[in-house]
């Protein structure tokens, strides 16, 4: 087995890490889960998705909120 060895500076890569979350939050809702496969809505819910159907635009407010 080749190791490459160790240069003593940590490289972080910020998506990788964001995406390697994401996929504990999905693992930790179907393991606490009755149901068999999570459905869609569950797993936006735990993405933090919204759908577009649901989001208000941000153009054209004039309420003074920005989102």
């Amino acid at each position: 087995m080749c190791v490459a060895p160790s240069s003593g500076t940590a490289v972080q890569d910020h998506v990788a890490l964001a995406e390697i979350e994401l996929c504990g939050e999905l693992i930790i809702a179907a393991s606490a889960s009755h149901e068999e496969r999570l459905s869609a809505a569950l797993i936006d819910e735990v993405l933090r998705v919204r759908s577009a159907a649901h989001e208000e635009p941000v153009v054209g407010r004039t309420d003074g909120r920005t989102g």
